[in-house]
């Protein structure tokens, strides 16, 4: 399975979807519009939500920049082919429920705005990194140009009374300080009411995987406007796509609020991360088992989320927010200084795939030379989403002292950070002759009994080494009586 398809598909000249969407409009009528801007991880999988919402019938066009990757997604999209592939049924579900209606369109055309009572925007918004060469955070920055681009193909095509809901994770401050002033000015460029426009945000909580509907569908929300007829208008449109019944909507005073309560909700996240990586160095100093000490300590309500150890932090969100809260305090509310405790999360979470490489070199004697199987490059288990993904400075951490790497995971066939095409048959990767296993990613592939016996049957003795806790302690037991096994922050074993 693929984290994305691809069919090669190059951008046609002249590329124009007006009539198409005009078709598909008419075979729609009277169905009210809702076009999803941005057509990745997040934008994609809410398209589908739109077109299978609970409260309402909508004609939802998919819209993304003309680019090659984004139109091959775009084409997959209208010709039967979901782009994105994880462990949701889900997916395929809503997918083939959207064909059945028809009432889902992908275009690279902005022309589909003008024709939207709502426009959700699920485009990224990224932070530049620099590094001091060594994996530790020297600077960032946020470069919000990209985004400004898209505001203003919005204030460019939308309807003057449009409902524009902003997903996408921004800085606090930008609703208010970048959005409305750029949809104000094209608003007046072309002689409509900016008064008529309504503008909320709300935020994802997409947890691509086996949840990944549920994430956006049944997932409690937070939701905010720039004045009362906004909010109500996103409370209203909420309502149609959220599953109210099992989940409920929070609705806060500001779009500062709740632009705040996302970065806030994922900079505690990745500080209890980046808390637990020191105490897993400690315990392997100290010869002890980490994992049960955790497990003891949850029994406590208070203490129930309490991390485990890892490789490290990856995905487009733990890796970036808390900078993008720091940057705002800075850049838009003139704050004293950074959010030092958020930003020094992050740092203390970009070193630890170095940690594990060189706790990895210290237990083997060393590493040039060796071949080394990296199971899982994902940056979670059971979805093909490489972006930041930890395991990515690990490997280059491996080659850069000389080691061999091939790659495996069942959710991804080409790794597009490094360029490279990763395996998909277990088995080939095992005949490879590898001198070491390393589990990186929390597929349950790697845990199935199945896959253990696989691997015992290997004839050369391995060292295997689980960066992430995955395998139980009886299937340690099992590999142990044949090869070598290490668990990273179980330093009993």
């Amino acid at each position: 399975m693929k984290n994305e398809v691809s069919n090669g598909s190059s951008i046609p000249v002249n590329y124009e979807d007006r009539a198409a969407i005009e078709a598909f409009l008419a075979k729609n009528s009277g169905q009210p519009v809702v076009a999803v801007q941005g057509l990745g991880f997040v934008g994609a999988v809410m398209a589908l939500v739109c077109a299978n919402a609970i409260g309402n019938k909508y004609a939802v066009l998919g819209v993304d920049l003309l680019r090659p990757a984004t139109y091959s997604r775009v084409k997959l999209l209208n010709e039967g082919t979901f782009p994105l592939v994880a462990d949701d049924p889900l997916i395929d579900i809503y997918y083939q429920n959207a064909l059945r209606q028809g009432n889902l369109h992908a275009t690279c055309d902005p022309v589909a705005y003008q024709y939207a009572n709502v426009v959700v925007v699920d485009i990224n918004l990224d932070v530049n990194k620099q590094s001091d060469g060594k994996s530790e955070l020297s600077g960032f920055d946020v470069d919000l140009t990209p985004f400004k681009a898209a505001m203003k193909t919005l204030g460019e095509n939308c309807r003057e009374d449009v409902l524009i809901l902003v997903e996408t994770t921004v800085p606090p401050g930008t609703c208010q300080k970048v959005v409305k002033p750029i949809l104000d000015e094209e608003f007046k460029k072309r002689g409509l009411n900016p008064g008529k426009y309504k503008l909320g945000h709300s935020y994802e909580r997409v947890m691509p995987g086996p949840q990944y509907i549920h994430s956006i569908q049944s997932y409690p929300r937070v939701y905010s406007g720039i004045d009362e007829r906004s909010a109500d208008a996103v409370e209203s449109f909420l309502k149609t796509i959220i599953d109210t019944s099992q989940c409920e909507l929070t609705r806060l005073g500001s779009t500062n609020a709740t632009e705040m309560a996302k970065v806030l909700e994922n900079s505690y996240r990745a500080m209890n991360i980046s808390f637990v990586i020191e105490w897993t160095q400690f315990a392997e100093e100290a010869g002890v088992n980490l994992y049960e000490i955790v497990k003891a300590i949850r029994v406590r309500n208070t203490h129930a989320n309490l991390m485990l150890p890892g490789i490290g932090v990856g995905g487009y969100c733990l890796t970036k927010d808390p900078l993008l809260a720091s940057w705002s305090r800075t850049t838009m509310f003139n704050g004293a200084g950074m959010l030092d405790m958020s930003v020094k999360a992050v740092t203390q979470n970009d070193k630890m795939p170095v940690y594990a490489f060189r706790r990895l070199k210290f237990l083997v004697d060393g590493l040039s030379g060796k071949r080394v199987a990296i199971l899982g490059v994902s940056y979670r288990g059971d979805v093909g989403d490489t972006r930041f993904s930890p395991v990515e400075p690990f490997v280059k951490q491996l080659e850069s002292d000389g080691a061999a790497t091939i790659c495996h995971d069942p959710y991804v066939d080409e790794w597009p950070e490094l360029n490279r095409t990763v395996q998909q048959d277990l088995a080939e990767v095992l005949s490879a002759s590898p001198d070491m296993l390393v589990i990186c990613a929390g597929h349950k592939l790697y845990s199935m009994d199945s896959t253990i016996d696989q691997i015992n049957a290997v004839p050369q003795r391995l060292f295997i080494f689980d960066t992430i806790g995955l395998l139980s302690q009886q299937h340690v037991n099992k590999l142990a009586t044949r090869h070598q096994v290490k668990v990273l922050g179980r330093g009993d074993i």
